[in-house]
Order: structure tokens, then C-alpha cells, then sequence
């Protein structure tokens, strides 16, 4: 039997345990371990499947990585999409560049999260895969299809690990078995559910330390350990088809934002979001003698220090620095002399004398 039967009928089993007013203990719990596990197999490489993933292999380049996941639209770079005659159309990954505010941002484009890709359809594996190595993921819906694309897709990339908050714990240890303690009252985690989830990923030794009343399935994302958080967009495209009410009501949405591919509506709105979701700061260097280069910035992640620029500048440059003068926002006044540990802010001019 597959991974992929497994999952399925695991997947019953649970429905039925649920159903049951006496299976909402350790049996659920355990079911819910296998199901992690196995999804957590769907996202490891398999020799087997060698060439499958033809098209999703693509360099990290630029300053950030941004993935794009549903309705492709050509209009954010210049790259076209290769595209079938069905929903979330593309179907490998398209790179393409983003050049703002002196950034040079990778797009990935990917195939769609359909529904079922879960079971392992529309190559939602590979799409997950690339999805976690990125900074923000953008997932772009239809919005004359109201709320119905945004649950299918976040559910499916739930199952795989993304966009999920767990609970810390201790990490396993070599020997003298499980020690269980907690700090607070648990209702929905007992120290045999605890032992039996340890056994089934083969862990016969660990100390699990809680510190909130946490689920089973909270405990279960901490020992698979495949979790991966990262900021993500709505984007609702095609709003000129559908009235103002119904707009108004999609850009008050939750980590939402609207636009018109057709019509270009709201897009420099939705470059500006997504700047603010991938945190980057520009940095302008400054020669003895000579105006600010402001056509060449260095692109920084928010709360780089004076450090970190010299470290982008040369890697030896940290090893000589004796000062540097800052103009801008992060000073008290202009110029400032600062040492390495100075924190810089965006648009901030910088000029590093050497020992």
C-alpha cells in the first residue's frame, strides 16, 4: 500500500473515530500522529520520482524569493506563464523578476493548489516544496468566487505544513526514557497520548516540557518538525467584475488585497504591501568627498546593523572598520559617527571609514 492509500484511509478512520463520542482520546490522537507523518513523506525527495519535478528546480537569485500560487497574471513581471485550458493555469515554475524600490525580487510562479492536492494532485507536492523556500507567499484568487478559493486553498497547504503556529518543546535526548511535566493544566493531552506520539516517530527518549494547554495536533507539529511559518497575501484579482460593496468587503479581509490584472488597478498598492510583508530596507553608501549613490542601494532585511553592510560590502570590510557616518532616519542628526552595532533604517546613507 502507498503513502497516498495510507493517508486515505487513515483519513476514514479518523472520520469515524469522530463520529464516536468515546474515540476523542488516545485512539484519535494516534491516528492523527500516522497522518503526520505520512504527509510529512509526501514533501521528502523519492529517488523514484527523479524527472517528475522537471521545471520546479530553480535558483534562489535576486533579494527575496516570493511565490505565487492560483491565477497567474503576467503583468507583475515579464515572463509569460505557460498555460492549459484549466483552473490555476500554470504548470511549472516560471521565475520572473521584480525590480523595486532598487530590489530585484524573484517571482516564482507556480501551479495552483487545487482541490486535492493533498492526495498528490496538480503537482501539489513540487508547489509546496518551492513555496517553503520563499520569503512571502502570494496566493492570488478570483474574486467573483467569493470566499470558496481561499478556504480550498489554505486548507490543502495546511496539510502540508505551511502557515501553521505550534508550541515549543524540548528537544529528544539520549537516554533514561520520557520524562513529562507541565506547567499548566492539560485537558487535551495526556502523558500516555504524549508516549504513544513519541513512539510512533520512534522516540523512546525525550523530556516534553508544556507550557500551554495545547492540542494534540499542536504536539504533533512540534515533532515533525516540517512546519514552516512565513507571511502570506490574498490577492483577489478580477475586481472590476464584481460590485463596490463586494471590493470593500474582500480588502477588509484578513492579510488581503484587491486588484484588476486586466484593468492594472491597485497594483502599485499591492507592490507596497508586499514590500512591507518581505521587510527589506535600502541602504545608499557614501564615498569621502562624494555625493550618496542612490542609483545603486544595498538591499537589507529590517533591523540590519552597520555591521551587516559591511559584511554585503566585502567580508573583510567588518575586520577594518574604524567609524561610519550616517545620514537618515536612525540618527538623532546628520551625520551621525555610529559603530557597528548601529541600527539602520531604510533610506539611510552611510559612509564607513577604515582603520
Amino acid at each position: 500500500m502507498g503513502i497516498l492509500e495510507k493517508i486515505s484511509e487513515i483519513e476514514k478512520e479518523i472520520a469515524r473515530t469522530q463520529k464516536n463520542k468515546g474515540g476523542h482520546g488516545i485512539s484519535l490522537g494516534l491516528l492523527k500522529a500516522k497522518l503526520a507523518k505520512y504527509r510529512a513523506q509526501l514533501l521528502e525527495p523519492s529517488k523514484s520520482a527523479a524527472g517528475k519535478g522537471e521545471g520546479f528546480d530553480v535558483m534562489k537569485s535576486g533579494d527575496a524569493r516570493v511565490a505565487l500560487i492560483g491565477f497567474p497574471s503576467g503583468l507583475m513581471t515579464s515572463t509569460a506563464s505557460e498555460a492549459a485550458s484549466y483552473e490555476f493555469t500554470t504548470l511549472t515554475c516560471i521565475p520572473g523578476v521584480i525590480e523595486y524600490k532598487g530590489a530585484n525580487i524573484q517571482l516564482l510562479d507556480l501551479p495552483g493548489i487545487i482541490e486535492g492536492a493533498s492526495q498528490g494532485k496538480g503537482r501539489g507536492r513540487q508547489v509546496i516544496a518551492v513555496a517553503r523556500t520563499s520569503d512571502v507567499v502570494i496566493m492570488m484568487l478570483d474574486a467573483t468566487k467569493g470566499e470558496v478559493q481561499r478556504s480550498v486553498i489554505s486548507h490543502d497547504s495546511t496539510l502540508f505544513g505551511l502557515f501553521q503556529i505550534h508550541v515549543p518543546s524540548s528537544p529528544p535526548k539520549k537516554g533514561g526514557g520520557i520524562s513529562f511535566n507541565s506547567t499548566v493544566p492539560l485537558t487535551q493531552c495526556s502523558e500516555k497520548l504524549v508516549q504513544l506520539i513519541l513512539h510512533e516517530y520512534k522516540m523512546f527518549n525525550a523530556e516534553v516540557l508544556f507550557r500551554e494547554d495545547c492540542t494534540p495536533d499542536d504536539f504533533i507539529d512540534v515533532i515533525v518538525g516540517n512546519r514552516v511559518y512565513m507571511p502570506c497575501l490574498y490577492v483577489y484579482n478580477k475586481i472590476d467584475q464584481i460590485s463596490m460593496e463586494e471590493v470593500d468587503r474582500l480588502a477588509r479581509q484578513p492579510h488581503g488585497v484587491v486588484i484588476s490584472c486586466g484593468m492594472k488597478l491597485n497594483l502599485d498598492f499591492l507592490l507596497e504591501t508586499l514590500w512591507e510583508y518581505l521587510a527589506l530596507t535600502c541602504i545608499f553608501t557614501k564615498k569621502r568627498g562624494q555625493r550618496p549613490d542612490f542609483g545603486d542601494a544595498i538591499i537589507l532585511r529590517s533591523g540590519a546593523s552597520v555591521e551587516h553592510v559591511c559584511h554585503r560590502i566585502h567580508r573583510t570590510l567588518a575586520s577594518q572598520f574604524k567609524y561610519a557616518l550616517v545620514w537618515g532616519t536612525s540618527t538623532k542628526y546628520s551625520p551621525q559617527r555610529v559603530g557597528l552595532s548601529h541600527m539602520m533604517e531604510h533610506e539611510d546613507v552611510i559612509q564607513i571609514v577604515k582603520k
